[in-house]
């Protein structure tokens, strides 16, 4: 048989109360009701559970034997109710996000704060990861939205672009091309060795289709690959290489020893996207924290198109 739950309700109450009335009172339902729930349960079972006349109820041997059956049913439904309803309250309360280092850096933090201030209950926990990490976080269900370039396609994210960006030279202070005001010329580009970042990230990965449009091959002359922009920075600071980083990591490279320079004519571009998963709705709090982001994001990205261009 099909037992439920208010079945096993209007049990345990007539064993508690040993009176149809009260048992029928606690469960909200008339006495004829309660008494068919009952009758019900001891045809399903083929056992009769309670004795009944005009003075008393009483288990019978049969329903001693289910009683303890019947409360473990009721404790297991009550503790998988509690469980669902605790992480659903998580939920509301907390939001994952995944975000490319460069954003973690340098744009995340004022609007943590910011949002914090008219969200104090909503712990926000942030997982910054290249491109690639990004989008398994939201398609895995570890992260409720993603800020990457999602390169890949899959029928289980939603990306919506955001802004395009330039990539620009940098090169070091002492450096031929810092000494140039005037935009640098691909060409010029040619023969110089380039600190490059590994070729698995979206960085490299616009260089390269770059190279492509413009030279028509891979022409630029690599003489380190490395995995950080933060190394990065050291090598063309150290004078061993320059190199093209995105508008979003210029901040990596506010160094005095550094310069930074637009190129001419058509420069690498990447695209942001807000990446969120195509079968699974935000949360209260995802939401709330995706329209304040929203909302900043823009402003930001359009204050670091047009950066730093020191002599």
């Amino acid at each position: 048989m099909n037992l439920t739950t208010r079945q096993l309700q209007a049990f345990e109450a007539l064993h508690q109360h040993l009176s149809f009335t009260r048992a029928a009172q606690q469960c909200c339902l008339s006495q004829p009701a309660f008494s068919a729930l009952i009758q019900g349960l001891e045809q399903g079972l083929g056992a009769q559970l309670f004795e009944r006349s005009t003075r008393h109820v009483v288990l019978t041997r049969a329903g001693q034997d289910f009683l303890p059956h019947a409360q473990r049913l009721l404790a297991g439904i009550d503790q998988a109710l509690q469980s669902l309803q605790g992480a659903a309250q998580l939920r509301a309360s907390r939001v994952t996000v995944a975000l490319l280092p460069s954003l973690a850096a340098h744009w995340l933090p004022a609007v943590l704060a910011e949002f914090a201030q008219t969200h104090p209950r909503i712990q926000v926990q942030v997982r910054d990861a290249l491109n690639t990490p990004c989008l398994e976080s939201v398609q895995q269900g570890l992260a409720d939205w993603a800020l990457c370039t999602a390169l890949a396609r899959h029928p289980d994210l939603h990306a919506q672009a955001v802004a395009e960006e330039s990539y620009y030279l940098v090169c070091a202070r002492d450096h031929a091309l810092a000494q140039m005001q005037a935009p640098i010329a691909a060409g010029t580009l040619l023969g110089l060795p380039f600190v490059q970042l590994a070729a698995h990230t979206s960085v490299r990965a616009s260089v390269d289709q770059w190279q492509a449009q413009v030279y028509g091959k891979p022409a630029l002359q690599t003489c380190m690959e490395v995995e950080q922009l933060a190394t990065v920075m050291g090598m063309v600071r150290a004078g061993l290489g320059v190199s093209l980083v995105p508008a979003l990591s210029l901040a990596y490279f506010q160094d005095p020893g550094i310069a930074i320079r637009r190129l001419e004519g058509l420069a690498p571009q990447r695209t942001i996207y807000w990446v969120r998963h195509r079968h699974q709705g935000l949360g209260p709090a995802a939401q709330a924290f995706y329209e304040s982001a929203q909302h900043s994001l823009q402003a930001w990205l359009q204050g670091q198109a047009d950066p730093f261009t020191r002599a």
